[in-house]
């Protein structure tokens, strides 16, 4: 018998000056013109912080150390089609330019305003944002 499983995700609070950094969704099949954070799933053999290092430098070309990464918040998600654990991790320091990477993926990334973000940003993703920002460690969503 399969066990159940569940779709793991890391997702990078990245602020500067009171703003985040946005990257807008394009070409993918999924939620194309909203607005997300840099994200992506864990590859299998990786942990949730050398996930989050892959995912900063695959989207945005920035380098970030695991000792400057910190689990802020994690989600327990669920859509009509499965369910998902979502860590978001913040980091305050990182080398390299931000630039998009993958422009196949992504058509906008720069930071917005926190008290001031577009109206387009995903659900779930705002959600997190709003936890982080609320001391919140845990959360569900979508059920």
């Amino acid at each position: 018998m399969e066990r159940f499983k569940l779709v793991t995700a890391v997702h990078l609070i990245l602020i500067e000056d009171e703003k985040i950094l946005l990257q807008r969704r394009y070409n993918t099949g999924y939620e194309d013109g909203n607005y997300s954070i840099v994200a992506g799933h864990i590859d299998g053999n990786e942990s949730v912080l050398k996930a989050m290092q892959r995912e900063a430098l695959e989207e945005a070309g920035i380098k970030i150390l695991q000792e400057d990464l910190k689990i802020v918040h994690v989600m327990h998600r669920r859509t009509p089609d499965r369910e998902s654990i979502d860590y978001f991790l913040i980091c305050e320091k990182y080398d390299g330019e931000i630039t998009i990477m993958e422009k196949d993926k992504c058509d906008e990334l720069k930071f917005y305003n926190l008290n001031d973000l577009p109206n387009n940003v995903i659900p779930y993703v705002k959600k997190g944002i709003e936890s982080y920002l609320n001391n919140e460690p845990f959360s569900i969503y979508g059920w």
